[in-house]
């Protein structure tokens, strides 16, 4: 049972005891720090974040001590327990400086970043920083809300495709991965945004870049298949 005034050290206690040596080794090998895990599984973090929400009170500054902590587990944690409208611009900005792999990136991007008010402005501000993980958030945030944000018009996805096409030629590959994430899933929202999404990824594959001919092979690989196609007309005719 979950104390209303749980400290992160009592957090941490809990943590290390759901902890996998295994699970840390297994981790380093899709590029996660292994010196900054415990080896908890994502499960059993949102277990934990859900007793967290139902007892404690202050979540919110919890949550800010959780992320200090820099071990990936708090982190995680804290995003998940975070409320999207008392997180400000300045906690994300700070935020997204200290994110040192993709997991760390995506999760906190998917748990916290994409249901504030800032989500939209976020992405594209995110997309012009030269930091690998705060370039990546950026995209990470386009390809989000692709998903999340069921009522956005379509315009609010194609007013992104500059930013994607500017960040086709990032060789690296946290980053490269990111932009063709973000493409992807705007092509896979509804049967327009899939044509603009194939048009983007012609103008991309034109691009003297081994990283913009990449993105867009993958792209268009995914978004023409008869199966994204036929799930798009099947959501149109209401199936």
């Amino acid at each position: 049972m979950i104390k209303p005034d749980i400290t992160v050290d009592e957090i941490v206690v809990r943590l290390k005891s759901s902890s996998n040596p295994k699970s840390i080794k297994g981790m380093a090998k899709y590029g996660i720090d292994p010196d900054r895990a415990l080896g908890v599984r994502i499960p059993v973090l949102r277990e934990l974040a859900k007793e967290l929400k139902k007892t404690v009170e202050d979540r919110q500054r919890l949550a800010q001590k959780l992320w200090e902590r820099k071990i990936r587990e708090t982190m995680i944690v804290a995003g998940m327990i975070a409320e999207p409208k008392m997180t400000t611009e300045k906690q994300m900005d700070e935020w997204v400086e200290d994110f040192y792999d993709w997991e760390i990136c995506d999760q906190t991007c998917m748990n916290l970043f994409e249901k504030t008010p800032f989500a939209y402005d976020k992405a594209v501000q995110w997309s012009y920083r030269d930091e690998e993980y705060v370039k990546r958030a950026g995209y990470v945030m386009m390809a989000r809300l692709a998903v999340s944000d069921k009522v956005a018009d379509d315009e609010k996805f194609i007013e992104f495709f500059p930013d994607i096409k500017r960040g086709a030629t990032d060789q690296r590959h946290i980053v490269k991965k990111a932009v063709n994430w973000a493409i992807r899933q705007i092509g896979k929202r509804n049967l327009k945004l899939n044509e603009k999404a194939v048009e983007l990824s012609l103008e991309i594959q034109k691009i003297e870049s081994s990283a913009a001919k990449w993105i867009a092979a993958d792209a268009l690989r995914e978004l023409k298949s008869d199966a994204v196609i036929e799930r798009l007309n099947n959501r149109e005719r209401g199936g």
